[in-house]
């Protein structure tokens, strides 16, 4: 009887074991459930931690990673952006310095002034009739700066060893500023009118000087305008005026 009892409890054990397997099969293997589900949770709590970030030893490398990239690139563009600012501020600067002074026409430029010598300018000697025994000088700018006329002219007759002294009453305001092709004026009173001068001759040549100027290989400091050929009657009364930008400033002199 506790044989048959025996024999009973295996077969049965057998068949419930058997049942079990085949309840689990799915075509796939054999599947042990309670060993997976401690393997999904430990993979979930491995993952995520309590408040949702990577904890496990891949997810912090992967993080840094991921951190250490960004931060590479924000460096990059932000050090492409200073690079390119400051090149931009750098051309900006030098370009702006190429216009200050390059090609501007601004007469207040120093690097578009010139003085006004015998070179840069065509001069003209011609008496006037009224008033009398005046003679008019004329200076244009023929260079292509602008040039200062400085003073008065520096007058000289022949052989002549003195100088004309400027009229201090037509001491202009600011240097005559000749732009190219433009003309200044200085007025000469070349003898008294009521025969108070003294040493009255007659000049057949002369030399106007420009104050400033030194003699160059281009043509000097002075000029030479023609003169009428019975000459020019000049004494010792020979007084000259300031340079001037309009004619007008000095024609009733």
């Amino acid at each position: 009887m506790r044989s048959r009892r025996t024999h009973l409890l295996a077969v049965t054990g057998a068949a419930l074991a058997a049942l079990a397997l085949t309840a689990c099969n799915d075509g796939t293997g054999t599947k042990d459930n309670g060993a997976s589900r401690p393997s999904s949770a430990a993979s979930s709590a491995t993952a995520t931690g309590g408040n949702g970030t990577a904890t496990s030893a891949s997810g912090d490398t992967a993080g840094a990673g991921s951190s250490s990239g960004s931060s590479g690139s924000a460096k990059g563009s932000s050090a492409s952006t200073g690079s390119g600012s400051s090149g931009s501020g750098s051309s900006g600067s030098s370009s702006s310095g190429r216009s200050s002074s390059g090609g501007s026409s601004d007469a207040r430029d120093p690097k578009n002034r010139v003085l006004c010598n015998g070179a840069n300018t065509k001069v003209t000697a011609q008496p006037v009739s009224r008033p009398l025994n005046h003679m008019l000088i004329t200076v244009r700018n023929t260079g292509s700066k602008y040039c200062d006329l400085t003073y008065f002219p520096v007058l000289r007759f022949d052989e002549m060893q003195w100088a004309p002294q400027a009229d201090e009453k037509t001491h202009p305001q600011a240097v005559t500023t000749l732009a190219p092709g433009e003309s200044g004026y200085a007025a000469v009173l070349l003898s008294s009118s009521d025969g108070s001068g003294e040493g009255g001759m007659t000049g057949h040549r002369l030399t106007v000087g420009f104050q400033g100027t030194t003699p160059n290989s281009s043509g000097g400091a002075s000029a030479i305008p023609s003169l009428p050929a019975k000459g020019v009657y000049y004494d010792s009364s020979l007084k000259v005026t300031y340079w001037q930008q309009n004619q007008s400033d000095i024609a009733g002199w």
